[in-house]
């Protein structure tokens, strides 16, 4: 299965032996029945440890990620914070050293500041932008560099390959979050890094209706270890939810190709217009990382953020403005979303090194057409 959109719709999902049903059962079960004391039937022996609806999104995860990378593992979580605290727990340990990005999501930053720093984690931020700066930022007690490509919500780009470089000359694992590029975009372990993450609650899951996360990793050991912190932490990917995320990413390819053209008419919209001062979207040629982005991504995805020239005020009044982009948090869904991140998803991160800009509005841009897209924000816009 060597084809993006045949892995997403037939990786560990085969027909059910049982019925033949050509969609994966949901198990929605607590235990199951041992052959024996020990005994257990295929693995089975409780839907924390595993449970064939979580196991086959897992397989599929790891051959999206990780295509011909036969000890690539997927693991599926209960959402994003809880594979990133998972991942934390299993690697770190008090007094290691971590260098996070200078943009990501708050949630992320507050993970870190607020649970991870007071376990005994010290942390350093740098520019995703410079592998230079991440190499000066770490020390010999790095345990972890951590980035976002793009980032969220100014949609910077780190060369991957590079970062790996610096990572690893110092010792440390690279972890990307690849949530805003999707596995269709952007596979991070063929480039060097060593666990990707995702908040399949977004563009995987596609549709707004489950929150889930996931961790993939190619070197068989971290990933054996990560799956026993996985079962003895707890924070799995329920049969349903494991469901609804399979059945998104059987779309994954033909979303993400309309995202990527309907994003792309909403920057030329604001490319031109007077009232608005930055655009932030990796596919323009005057992004300052255009070039590292067309190297390792297959498109530039569905998420534009711009900074209004009138400030502010003028901001939240353009988010309060538009009817098809629905103000909310959240992201990756087909339909449209905007939000004023200073006040919405990174107001956790105000006052830190995080801190966004106060005039920045973030477009999640979905799949319907995009001219009534470009007609809502040109209402809003004036």
């Amino acid at each position: 299965m060597d084809g993006f959109n045949t892995r997403a719709i037939h990786a560990g999902q085969a027909p059910d032996p049982e019925t033949g049903a050509v969609v994966t059962p949901i198990y929605q079960v607590s235990t199951y029945a041992q052959d024996g004391v020990g005994g257990l039937r295929n693995g089975y022996e409780y839907s924390r440890s595993g449970n064939p609806t979580r196991t086959a999104l897992q397989e599929c995860l790891a051959a999206l990620e990780a295509p011909g990378i036969e000890s690539a593992r997927g693991l599926a979580f209960a959402s994003g914070l809880a594979a990133e605290d998972t991942l934390i727990r299993t690697v770190l340990k008090p007094g290691d050293h971590v260098v996070l990005p200078n943009d990501a999501y708050g949630g992320t930053y507050r993970l870190f500041k607020k649970v991870a720093e007071p376990w005994g984690i010290d942390l350093t931020t740098a520019a995703v932008t410079d592998p230079d700066a991440i190499a000066a930022a770490m020390t010999p007690k790095t345990k972890l560099v951590w980035i976002e490509t793009p980032t969220n919500p100014l949609l910077n780009i780190g060369d991957i390959a590079a970062i790996a470089e610096v990572a690893h000359a110092g010792g440390a694992l690279l972890v990307i979050d690849n949530t805003f590029a999707s596995s269709y975009l952007q596979q991070p372990l063929l480039l060097g890094a060593d666990v990707v993450i995702h908040s399949t609650t977004k563009y995987l899951g596609g549709h707004s209706d489950v929150v889930g996360g996931a961790l993939v990793v190619a070197d068989a050991e971290l990933g054996e270890q990560l799956a026993y912190h996985q079962n003895a932490m707890g924070a799995i990917a329920g049969p349903f939810d494991s469901w609804l995320v399979m059945r998104g990413i059987k779309t994954l390819g033909v979303r993400m190709d309309r995202h990527n053209d309907n994003a792309a008419k909403v920057v030329e919209l604001l490319e031109g217009h007077a009232g608005v001062g930055q655009v932030f979207y990796p596919g323009l040629p005057s992004h300052p990382n255009h070039e590292v982005a067309k190297k390792q991504m297959s498109g530039f995805g569905g998420m534009v953020s711009f900074r209004v020239k009138a400030g502010e005020q003028a901001a939240l009044d353009i988010c309060s403005a538009t009817t098809l982009f629905t103000l909310g948090e959240s992201l990756g869904g087909v339909e449209s979303l905007i939000e004023h991140p200073g006040r919405m998803t990174h107001a956790s991160v105000s006052g830190s090194p995080l801190e966004v800009p106060n005039d920045l509005v973030r477009l999640s841009v979905g799949i319907e057409e995009a001219d009534d897209l470009i007609a809502d924000l040109e209402k809003a816009l004036h």
